[in-house]
């Protein structure tokens, strides 16, 4: 695992899916009801493995979690706090999102893990904290990038601390 962080991002190299969840399941220690995290990245990317690494950490099942496309919210509990994961994939755009309630889910008692929120549009929240995942090719080993970019006082004081 490779760290560079800046002023407000942090960037990680993981190589592997299991290194991807440990990283997710270390970031979910520090959050917080309430929390929300945006994953942005390509179909396969690792969106829905690092969700699953959210889960671990806040003490619900992996294997429980699968990606949500079809059903675009999938509820889990049993866990010290709820986990929302989102897939917003299928949507069209904010004028389909804005039935789903998800402003309740944002300012609720669990952490909001969406995946694909530029289909959001204007309903974006003023406070989130974005995970780019990216792959890289290198020398035949599929690596992925997780840069972490923290979009309002709370997360640049998330981020601060887990530096």
């Amino acid at each position: 695992m490779k760290r560079s962080s800046g002023k407000k991002k942090i960037k990680l190299i993981s190589d592997s899916p299991r290194r991807t969840r440990a990283i997710a399941s270390a970031l979910s220690r520090a959050l917080s009801p309430g929390d929300v995290l945006f994953l942005r990245g390509g179909l396969g990317s690792g969106k829905t493995v690092f969700a699953k690494g959210i889960a671990a950490g806040l003490g619900i099942d992996p294997a429980r979690v699968v990606s949500p496309t079809f059903v675009l919210l999938r509820e889990y509990r049993g866990g010290k706090i709820p986990l929302y994961h989102f897939d917003l994939y299928r949507l069209d755009g904010p004028q389909q999102a804005a039935p789903l309630g998800l402003e309740e889910y944002m300012q609720g008692d669990g952490i909001c893990v969406v995946e694909w929120p530029d289909r959001l549009g204007c309903l974006e929240c003023p406070e989130y904290l974005q995970v780019n995942i990216g792959r890289e090719e290198n020398g035949g080993r599929n690596r992925r990038t997780l840069e972490f970019v923290p979009c309002g006082v709370r997360y640049l004081r998330l981020m601060e601390n887990l530096t």
